[in-house]
């Protein structure tokens, strides 16, 4: 008796940790929660500037993309996808901004060769846009996650997409680009 007992404890104790152990890691900020206002140093063309998101967001949806580290395979892979599709996120009125916790001397180069100059990279390495965004990796939290938002003219999320792969990120955020409502449009 006193074997099935604790069977059966260490059975519900077991079932017990599992949604803590095999829960997805989601993102703080949900659709519809208003995204933090940032300012920080950023790099186009390999030359830095103050890069503002509230002004950014004057003139349209900003997809702010966070990913772990400049020069990697597949932050390269990202950074060159977003740039070849720059045009399309422009013909729909968004801009995109890409947000690491690497030195803003590497983003410089970063913003060159693999960004081909096309949109801006900021540097947060005081990590407080990656943590304002939720967007720290838990396994290494020196690093940003790969981790996309759609940032409506209004401020808030209206769409994220979290994958360490890089390869759906562009194609989901412009896809819920193209869903947002348009200006003066009624729901």
């Amino acid at each position: 008796m006193t074997r099935r007992i604790l069977a059966r404890l260490t059975a519900l104790s077991f079932l017990s940790i599992l949604p803590v152990v095999f829960s997805p890691a989601l993102a703080a900020l949900d659709i519809g929660d208003p995204v933090p206002k940032f300012t920080a140093t950023a790099a186009l063309d390999g030359k830095t500037f103050s890069y503002s998101l509230a002004d950014a967001l004057k003139k349209g949806p900003v997809v702010v993309y966070f990913f772990p580290a400049a020069g990697t395979q597949d932050c390269n892979i990202e950074a060159h996808a977003f740039a070849e599709a720059m045009a399309a996120f422009e013909a729909v009125g968004a801009s995109v901004i890409g947000v690491s916790a690497d030195d803003i001397d590497t983003l410089k180069d970063f913003s060159v060769k693999q960004c081909q100059s096309k949109f801006p990279v900021a540097s947060d390495q005081a990590k407080t846009v990656i943590e304002g965004f939720d967007a720290v990796m838990q396994t290494r939290p020196d690093f940003a996650n790969r981790l996309s938002y759609v940032v409506s003219p209004n401020g808030t999320v209206a769409y994220y997409y979290q994958n360490l792969n890089p390869d759906k990120h562009v194609e989901r955020m412009l896809n819920a680009v193209k869903a947002l409502p348009k200006p003066g449009a009624s729901r």
